[in-house]
Order: C-alpha cells, then sequence, then structure tokens
C-alpha cells in the first residue's frame, strides 16, 4: 500500500482542526448573542477576544470589544486567522490539494460551505441574524462531519483527521472553561441566583453540553460541577478527557497498523495527560488552580503538535517550552 506523503498528513490534519473550529466559534458566538443582554454584556464580547487569545491583534483593528466588532472580526474579517471566514478558506486551500485522497462529496460540500460564507456581507451579520446565521453555519459543520464519517476511506489520512480534530476539540474546550470560568465566577452572594444559572448554561451550551450534563446532574448547577464534567468525563464527546483519549487511541491505532516507528513521544505525552486526568478531581484541580491545570494541558497539546510535525509532517523540532515540575506551574498561552 502506498505510503501517506508528510504534506497531505499535515493538510488533512489541519482540515479536520479548521473545520472543528468553525463549529465551536459558531457555537460560541451564538451563545454569547444570547447570554450578553444582562449586565456583563460588555464583558461577555471581550471574553470571546480573551478565549482566543487576539487582545493584541484586536485592538490593534478596534478601540473597543463592541458586539458589531467582534462579530465581524470573528465571522468576516479573513485577516483574522481565527475567524469563521478565515478558517472555511484554509479549509478550502488543504481540501483543493487533498482532491486525489477525499471523496468527492467532502470537496463538494466544503467548496459550497466556503462559497456561502465568502459571499456574507456586513448586513447578513447584524445581532439580529446572528443565531440564524450560527445555526446554519453549525449544520453545515456536522453536514461536513456526516460525510467524512460516511465517505473518507480509512487510511493512514482517516486517522491523522480524526487525530487533529480532537486535538482542537481539547484545546477549545480547555480556552472556554479557562476563560468563563473566571469571568463568571460569582461573588458568594451571586452564587445559585439566576444570573448565575444561567450563565453556567452559557457555558455548557457553549460546548454543545448543557443535555448531557443534565443526564448526570438533573438537579441544581454549580461551577464546580461544569467544570468537573467539561474537563473529566469520558462518557461526552466534546470533554477534554474524552477528547484527549479520542485522539490518543486514533494514533495508537494508526501506529498498530501500519507498524509506524514515530509519534512515540507523542503517546507519551498522552500518557502523562491521562495520568494528571487520573490522579486529580475535580476539587483538587478548583483547590489547587484551575488556570494553571487547564495550561498545563494546553502545553501538552502544544508539545503532541510538535511531535506529530517532526515524526510525520517532516518539520524540524521546535523550540520546546520549558516542562512544568508538576501540574499548576506553567503560564503559557496556546497560539491560535
Amino acid at each position: 500500500m502506498a505510503r501517506l506523503l508528510a504534506r497531505f498528513a499535515e493538510e488533512i490534519f489541519w482540515l479536520a482542526r479548521y473545520m472543528e473550529r468553525v463549529e465551536n466559534l459558531a457555537r460560541i458566538l451564538d451563545v454569547n448573542e444570547t447570554f450578553s443582554r444582562d449586565a456583563r454584556g460588555s464583558q461577555n464580547w471581550l471574553s470571546i477576544v480573551q478565549l482566543h487569545a487576539d487582545e493584541k491583534r484586536f485592538f490593534e483593528r478596534h478601540q473597543a470589544a463592541t458586539p458589531a466588532a467582534v462579530i465581524h472580526y470573528y465571522v468576516l474579517d479573513t485577516e483574522n486567522p481565527t475567524s469563521i471566514a478565515a478558517s472555511l478558506k484554509y479549509a478550502r486551500e488543504n481540501a483543493r490539494t487533498l482532491r486525489p485522497l477525499i471523496s468527492t462529496e467532502m470537496w463538494s460540500h466544503l467548496n459550497v460551505f466556503h462559497g456561502q460564507v465568502k459571499a456574507l456581507e456586513p448586513s447578513d451579520i447584524t445581532r439580529s441574524q446572528l443565531s440564524r446565521l450560527c445555526s446554519r453555519i453549525k449544520e453545515s459543520c456536522q453536514t461536513h462531519a456526516g460525510i467524512v464519517e460516511g465517505t473518507f476511506y480509512r487510511d493512514e489520512g482517516w486517522s491523522f483527521y480524526n487525530i487533529g480534530k480532537m486535538i482542537e476539540r481539547a484545546d477549545q474546550t480547555t480556552r472556554l472553561l479557562d476563560i468563563k470560568y473566571h469571568l463568571l465566577l460569582p461573588s458568594e452572594s451571586d452564587v445559585g441566583s439566576p444570573l448565575d444559572i444561567s450563565q453556567w448554561n452559557a457555558v455548557l451550551r457553549s460546548a454543545a453540553g448543557y443535555h448531557a450534563f443534565r443526564r448526570v446532574y438533573p438537579r441544581g448547577m454549580d461551577p464546580g460541577a461544569v467544570a468537573g464534567f467539561l474537563l473529566f468525563n469520558l462518557s461526552f464527546p466534546r470533554s477534554f478527557a474524552g477528547s484527549a483519549v479520542a485522539a490518543e487511541h486514533s494514533l495508537t491505532q494508526m501506529k498498530s497498523r501500519y507498524n509506524l516507528k514515530g509519534g512515540n513521544h507523542a503517546l507519551e505525552l498522552f500518557d502523562e495527560i491521562r495520568s494528571a486526568l487520573g490522579t486529580y478531581t475535580i476539587e483538587d484541580v478548583l483547590r489547587s488552580g484551575l488556570h494553571e491545570f487547564l495550561d498545563y494541558m494546553q502545553r501538552q497539546l502544544i508539545l503532541v503538535t510538535d511531535e506529530l510535525g517532526r515524526d510525520f509532517f517532516g518539520h524540524e523540532r521546535a523550540a520546546e517550552l520549558p516542562p512544568p515540575a508538576q501540574v499548576g506551574q506553567s503560564q503559557v498561552q496556546v497560539s491560535a
């Protein structure tokens, strides 16, 4: 069997990450619009900029994180590499190169989806229309996922697609939880109030986890329960643990099936992630520092991506981040 070229493997990996990023961003914008009509509304829109570590780039072009500015920046602005329009552009460019390897249905749908977003005008993304637009974008991403599931040939490319998708999903979950947890952590007097409950609803809905959470916690809602669910629950496919374990499984299966020598260091990093997830409870994490724990996990994902690039994509080894002595001592930001 012909081996997958390194550049094709990398393009498949990033195609998956871009499409996962588009859906995640559409979810966040949609939910943020719904839950931004309160006393913290302006801060809620700023949190999207903070979520993507875009403060410097955003404020070079905008004076304030107004709803209109943030929506335009993350939907239509192709100069913003984390926007929906830019991510779809990159995904389409990768898919065009991958035409010999992906199905006709994958290419056709992605090409149409890209064209629909490219045709949007500023008048199409007003706040009154945002929820409808985000719903269409999410549905298109889910259609793409279904087409991939039903038509993508199960070879090494399939494995790289799944690894990329799950790494991106895990990364996005840590970002969402890190920013939203500290932004929304209420004063003691607000715990359990309607505002408190509605804001934690927003966090869960941003991760498409509200109904799944309610199956586990049918009564009550508090920050610790939400954080624990999004971090540790293996039965929820968008949890950090569920995503990281799925990425590790795909890498393990690929190495075994194709007798690949690379990827051992990436698997060691995944093993460290599983060890930390198995060692700490959410109470331990909140007591020692949620941000530090999430930062450690983000650093691990950076290093996993670096190892995959070196072993499979033909990259030189990137400058390594200084490893923290233990969970909770790192302070590095994941790049978009």
